[in-house]
C-alpha cells in the first residue's frame, strides 16, 4: 500500500474504455452517502475502509453525508430486497439533481449469489437507474476509490 501521504496516482481517463460515453460527472468535490439495500456487510467493510485513514477518498472530493438531500453520489451496496424497495426509490428522489448512482459490489449489480433468494427483487438498475457500476465481491477499496474519482475527475 505505500505511505498514505504518498501523491495520488494520476486521474482517471475521461471516456468509459467499455462504451466510450462520457464518465457522470460532477466535478471537484461531491457529497456521498451510502445505501445498504440487503447485503451481507462485505460491501459495508470495503466502503468503510475507502473513507477510513488508509484510502482515505475525501483527498479525491468524495465526503460521506447522512442525508440524501445533501448527496450529489449514490453508494448503494447490496441487492434490492422487499423491504428495501421503497426506502430505495425515496432516496433516490430525495437526491436533487444532478446525481450520481454507483452500484457497489456483484450483488448490486447482478445480485450475486442471492439472485435467486426469498425476499430478493434484483439488481440495483432493475429499480433505480445505475451510472456507474463497481465488480467484485466484495469490491476491493481501490476500485470503488476509482469510480468515485471518475465521478470527480480528481
Amino acid at each position: 500500500m505505500g505511505r498514505v501521504a504518498e501523491p495520488a496516482p494520476p486521474a482517471p481517463a475521461a471516456a468509459r474504455p467499455e462504451d466510450g460515453q462520457p464518465d457522470p460527472v460532477l466535478a471537484g468535490s461531491v457529497q456521498v452517502r451510502h445505501v445498504d439495500c440487503g447485503s451481507c456487510n462485505g460491501c459495508e467493510v470495503e466502503v468503510g475502509a475507502v473513507f477510513g485513514p488508509v484510502y482515505d477518498a475525501e483527498r479525491y472530493g468524495a465526503r460521506l453525508v447522512a442525508s440524501p438531500r445533501h448527496a450529489d453520489v449514490l453508494l448503494v451496496t447490496g441487492v434490492v430486497t422487499r423491504n428495501m424497495l421503497e426506502p430505495l426509490r425515496r432516496t433516490v428522489e430525495a437526491t436533487p439533481n444532478p446525481r450520481v448512482v454507483v452500484a457497489v459490489g456483484d450483488c448490486a449489480l447482478t445480485g450475486g449469489v442471492f439472485a435467486d433468494g426469498y425476499g430478493v427483487l434484483g439488481a440495483v438498475d432493475d429499480v433505480v437507474p445505475v451510472d456507474l457500476g463497481v465488480p467484485g465481491c466484495p469490491p476491493e477499496p481501490e476500485a470503488i476509490v476509482a469510480a468515485l474519482r471518475r465521478v470527480t475527475q480528481r
